[in-house]
């Protein structure tokens, strides 16, 4: 037996509870969705260089982590994951049609 691997119960691990909906979610899933966070995040935000990418990625995990925790089953975890996208394409072409706006709220001439 490899003892390398071993790794202690947590206590508070929502992993761990084999009655509990995240034991449930395939290997890979989590980092599946936070990639998909992050082509989200990456569309809609500006970031510069690799530090830029770098805080992008952290607050992907964050979110993820976030919902993950206090998410009640596999439903409510994408469903928050996927309003917090939805919201985010909102206010990206929200934004961008009112720029192409101009002061007097009429469309400015692209001819």
């Amino acid at each position: 037996m490899d003892s390398n691997n071993w790794r202690p119960n947590q206590g508070n691990d929502p992993t761990m509870d084999t009655n509990d909906w995240r034991a449930q979610l395939p290997p890979g899933s989590r980092q599946r969705i936070v990639n998909k966070i992050m082509d989200t995040l990456k569309k809609h935000n500006p970031f510069f260089g690799p530090d830029g990418l770098q805080e992008l990625r952290q607050i992907a995990i964050r979110f993820e982590e976030e919902t993950f925790t206090t998410a009640t089953s596999l439903p409510d975890y994408l469903r928050k994951i996927s309003i917090k996208m939805l919201t985010m394409e909102t206010k990206s072409q929200n934004t961008l049609a009112n720029s192409r706006v101009g002061p007097s709220n009429k469309p400015i001439d692209q001819g």
